[in-house]
């Protein structure tokens, strides 16, 4: 059957497919950046002792910004097209990490013309273009490793807790399944790229202690986000639910929730 491209179900998919598989991309990118929550927000820093590590603050990567959306998608995905959908698009998202950061190594190692490596910032500090360019593109393979696998043993949490949550509520109970599934496999992914990326890297080869400590500071700020942006999921289910009409939205509901 050819893919008709004009059917509403088709051009949701594709939408919500491509929102998904870019907030992924751009988590991984961004990602190399940390930042201070407490400071971008201009609180005070806070001062925590977790697990015997002191002065622990909210510093996060700035891939928290877009993973947010990734779980978003992945549990409306899930809502309206099932487990098949989510886990086609996590397969294929993989594959696009591990290409992008193929052509980015290959981008790494051209050789700089010579009148792009040294620039001059306002302030007059001399930046070497190509240093910069690949200490921030250039992320250690543990952290990429740790990252997928991260995101897959995230994925497959999220949609197996999302379907059986909704195999119990039905149609109602939207943020409970959400925020449930979103909650439980943010836990799990918190600790797994620390564990490759920080642990077994012997690089770093962070204590268990520090992994737990740096984890669990982690998983409270995603906690406290997944709350904060449960109201989101509603407005993207109304608008759907509009674009699609009542009968095709509760038909792509009722096949996902019934899928093998």
């Amino acid at each position: 059957m050819a893919f008709k491209y004009q059917a509403k179900e088709n051009r949701l998919f594709i939408v919500l497919g491509s929102f998904f598989v870019a907030n992924a991309i751009l988590s991984e990118f961004i990602g190399v950046k940390i930042f201070s929550v407490e400071r971008s927000l201009g609180l005070p820093i806070f001062d925590m002792n977790l697990f015997g590590v002191p002065h622990l603050s909210l510093n996060m990567s700035a891939g928290v910004i877009t993973w947010p959306f990734v779980f978003i998608m992945t549990d409306i995905i899930n809502e309206y097209f099932g487990i098949r959908g989510v886990r086609f698009l996590s397969n294929l998202t993989v594959i696009l990490i591990i290409y992008a950061f193929f052509i980015t190594g290959l981008a790494i190692n051209l050789v700089p013309s010579d009148f792009w490596i040294h620039r001059v910032t306002d302030s007059g500090e001399h930046l070497h273009m190509n240093d910069a360019f690949s200490n921030v593109f250039g992320q250690g393979m543990w952290i990429i490793v740790g990252s997928i696998f991260a995101f897959m043993i995230g994925q497959l949490v999220d949609v197996f807790v999302f379907h059986k949550l909704k195999k119990i509520t039905g149609e109602k109970f939207l943020w409970l399944r959400a925020t449930g599934s979103t909650l439980i496999s943010q836990l799990i992914d918190s600790f797994v790229v620390i564990l490759i990326a920080f642990y077994l890297n012997p690089a770093f080869h962070w204590s268990l202690q520090m992994v737990l400590a740096i984890g669990l500071v982690n998983y409270l700020y995603k906690f406290l986000v997944a709350l904060l942006i449960t109201p989101l999921l509603y407005i993207i289910h109304a608008i759907i639910d509009r674009y699609l009409g009542k009968n095709l939205s509760q038909k792509l509901m009722h096949e996902a929730v019934n899928e093998v």
